[in-house]
């Protein structure tokens, strides 16, 4: 769907919407302004290789280890703009005109509905417009729904050449699904006599074992535990070679060489994320094409599933060009995946049910409190895979970070699965499974007040303070990401991130955005100006 109001229409209605809660708090500036980048965590913070305080004593754990790695967070800058940025069009981009190829009379593709699936997102894969997309089944839904899953569809064929379309492995098998709940990865590496069980690293406040950390990566970033471990193993043999590497190979076993990405922690967070470019680009369908780094590009066969894209996409952005169809065959790190697991249909799980809603939500603060809302549709965890993330920031009687007397709330009913260093993960349907159902992640919620982990908690429930805790943040705020059967849910995908009635919108760039509700409109901005105000 998109928006077409002028910037006037938008201002207008939304200054004199909020004139009267602005005068309320002319005294105040809003303490929460932004994110730096609100889903990376500090120095020993949630999900996050971190700089041990000074504090900490050394362990036998870490005095003993081989080669103790200790982290270090990527602490990027933001500008604050002076104004919201006006709401231009949500995630989905135009559609592409339909002259791409193709001789007429050409057979068109007889194609089943994927888990995910929209009209939008299927006519900029196939080079249609939604409206050539018919299906046999019946009336379809507009192009801003998601399909059921095996619906069949007639779609035209205009793509000449495309890249390899055999499917390498189900999308459950890249996110951290049902399917995965139960894998035990110190199990696993145990049997395989690798590095990875003899190397440390300090992450989430405490020294680790290897197995521990790629299971905290794999849970942080909510990617399959079992792809991480293939990728390790294809790309730097840690699963099954026992010999200790040195040098960049031990600082930099994925080989993506930057200060700011050493030790297994990072790099694995870095794969997730680049992994996540790909799977969540064709999710949206603004990824149609791979780009290699020898300038040249194909196009992507638009029949893929977004597990498959994620690997493709992943190999052709950091692999030389000659080297990506040994990376995606049978010989690449697929042979290691079957090796090590078999055949990854056997784990494929239905991630999204027919007719899936979100549960009723609502704006995570308390009744009456006005809030800045500081960031619109983001990355869910690490940098913008996945833009699943809102930001939220309460009045502050001063600009940046201090634990705020303000509330933080339930924004549904459930249980809390976990809760630490910043981090709240809100578990909807209450089996205490964040691989299952509706989950909610809360990061920078502070340490004192913060509701412990078991508790039960109806809407509304206070849960803890904003803070700047967990994470790297300009101010006091809190960020939101939903996830369902362990994906990331976009918050302007077709499932949208609606909390209080406000539904999220996606600007062109991260963090801006606006949400909607009938004619009222709040856009994003960590300036805290008039336009950005909301309350329950």
């Amino acid at each position: 769907m998109t928006i077409t109001r002028s910037q006037d229409d938008v201002s207008g209605r939304t200054w004199r919407r909020n004139t009267a809660l602005f005068l309320v708090l002319s005294a105040l500036v809003i303490g929460g302004l932004a994110c730096a980048r609100a889903e990376v965590p500090g120095p020993g913070g949630a999900g996050s290789g971190g700089v041990p305080p000074a504090t900490v004593e050394p362990t036998e754990l870490s005095a003993t280890a081989d080669a103790a790695i200790v982290a270090i967070t990527r602490v990027p800058s933001t500008a604050t703009p002076a104004r919201p940025e006006p709401l231009a069009s949500p995630t989905f981009p135009p559609t592409p005109t339909s002259a791409l190829t193709a001789a007429d009379g050409d057979v068109p593709y007889a194609y089943e509905a994927q888990h995910g699936d929209t009209l939008r997102a299927l006519a900029v894969r196939f080079g249609v417009v939604p409206e050539e997309i018919v299906s046999p089944d019946g009336l379809l839904p507009t192009d801003g729904e998601m399909l059921d899953a095996g619906t069949i569809l007639i779609i035209p064929r205009r793509l000449s050449s495309v890249g390899p379309a055999e499917k390498l492995l189900p999308d459950s098998e890249v996110v951290f699904s049902p399917h995965a709940a139960d894998f035990d990865v110190s199990a696993f590496a145990a049997s395989q006599g690798g590095y990875l069980n003899q190397y440390r690293e300090y992450v989430v406040g405490a020294w680790r074992r290897g197995p521990d950390v790629l299971a905290q990566a794999a849970l942080d970033n909510s990617v399959n535990p079992r792809i991480l471990l293939a990728m390790l193993e294809y790309e730097a043999g840690w699963v099954k070679q026992s010999q200790a590497p040195t040098g960049d190979a031990l600082n930099y076993p994925l080989g993506f060489k930057d200060p700011l990405e050493r030790g297994l922690y990072r790099q694995l967070t870095w794969l997730a994320n680049e992994i996540g470019k790909g799977y969540y680009g064709w999710r949206q369908g603004v990824l149609m094409e791979l780009a290699f780094n020898d300038g040249s590009r194909l196009r992507l066969a638009p029949d893929l599933n977004a597990g498959t894209v994620a690997l493709q996409h992943y190999f052709a952005q950091h692999h030389d060009a000659s080297d990506w169809s040994r990376d995606i065959s049978p010989d690449g790190v697929m042979g290691v995946y079957w090796k090590f697991f078999g055949n990854p249909l056997i784990y494929q799980h239905p991630l999204m049910e027919p007719g899936l809603e979100q549960p009723s939500m609502i704006l995570p603060f308390l009744p009456g409190h006005v809030w800045s809302f500081t960031g619109g549709p983001h990355g869910a965890w690490e940098r913008d895979a996945a833009w699943a993330a809102l930001d939220f920031a309460p009045g502050a009687m001063e600009p940046g970070c201090s634990t705020s007397e303000d509330w933080v709330v339930a924004v549904a009913p459930g249980v809390i699965v976990r809760s630490g260093l910043g981090l709240v993960v809100l578990d909807l349907d209450g089996d205490g499974n964040e691989q299952t159902g509706w989950n909610v992640l809360y990061l920078h919620v502070a340490s004192r007040g913060r509701v412990a982990a078991g508790t039960f908690v109806e809407q509304g429930d206070l849960l803890g303070h904003p803070s700047c805790e967990g994470g790297t943040a300009t101010g006091t705020h809190v960020h939101l990401a939903r996830k369902y059967n362990g994906e990331w849910m976009l918050a302007d995908g077709p499932v949208f991130f609606t909390l209080s009635g406000w539904a999220a919108r996606a600007g062109t760039k991260p963090y801006q955005g606006a949400l909607v509700r009938g004619d009222e409109i709040v856009l994003a901005c960590p300036c805290g100006s008039r336009e950005t105000l909301i309350t329950r």
